[in-house]
């Protein structure tokens, strides 16, 4: 699945200008969730943006999640289609399950994942938040293929093992939290490669995440000042030697834990 380097990250977005105006500025990727409670927020954002633009749909991959409350056999297809109502969509370009836990049961939570994608309330499957064993559980049951995997990863928080397993597979790695939750601007390596590049600390810390292949990263930004910044950021390329300082950073706990 492609995917542009950045996308808007919505978790915490309650008014739908931002996502309008990231349509407008070149956004094409929106991801949500169903326990964000804001997919009708995002619709109508995605409504207002192409109706003002010549954006068309097919350009734009809308992306949400399905909580763990949702990921029993009989919830799956019909709260997805709920989400799908919600975004003002036909069909959810990416779907996720958020969390591996809860209801989720692979044997049974996938298969129902499979029927939306065939009967085309899904154009495709992802998986959120998963470890090593539980994305090869996912890739040998799902009958589609793995698009996505959703995970957080910034400076204070990388897991390589989960990169080489995404190259090997042949899906996308999709980074949230890519700012640390604003914490970036206090890690002295990011804080020097950003003054090598007269550039921000934010902006470095998505180009860091972008420089690793198969990674995308979806930084939730409201103002049209950050969400152009975040969008600009994907263009710094940092050298190898830079790439390894931010690698060097000694890391600390995930800020979302299980």
């Amino acid at each position: 699945m492609h995917l542009p380097s950045v996308g808007l990250g919505t978790m915490g977005i309650d008014d739908p200008e931002p996502v309008a105006t990231a349509l407008s500025l070149g956004y094409r990727h929106l991801d949500t969730a169903r326990i964000y409670g804001n997919e009708a927020v995002v619709g109508d954002g995605l409504a207002e943006g192409l109706a003002a633009s010549d954006v068309d749909r097919d350009e734009v991959t809308v992306a949400t999640k399905l909580w763990v409350d949702d990921l029993g056999a009989a919830d799956v297809g019909p709260t997805a289609r709920e989400s799908a109502d919600l975004l003002g969509v036909e069909t959810l370009d990416l779907l996720y399950v958020h969390r591996p836990r809860g209801a989720y049961d692979p044997v049974e939570t996938l298969p129902a994942l499979d029927r939306l994608v065939d009967e085309e309330v899904v154009r495709e499957v992802g998986v959120s938040n998963f470890e090593v064993d539980q994305l090869d559980r996912a890739i040998d049951t799902l009958d589609a293929p793995l698009a996505a995997h959703q995970t957080e990863l910034h400076p204070l928080f990388y897991r390589p093992e989960l990169l080489e397993h995404a190259r090997e597979h042949g899906y996308t790695v999709v980074a949230y939290s890519p700012l640390a939750g604003g914490r970036v601007s206090e890690i002295d390596a990011v804080v020097e490669v950003a003054e090598a590049h007269d550039a921000t600390p934010e902006a470095v810390a998505i180009a860091w995440a972008t420089a690793k292949e198969p990674v995308v990263t979806i930084p939730k930004a409201s103002s049209e000042g950050h969400l152009r910044a975040n969008l600009a950021a994907a263009e710094i390329e940092l050298t190898p030697e830079e790439v390894a300082a931010i690698d060097a950073v000694e890391r600390e706990e995930e800020l979302f834990p299980e």
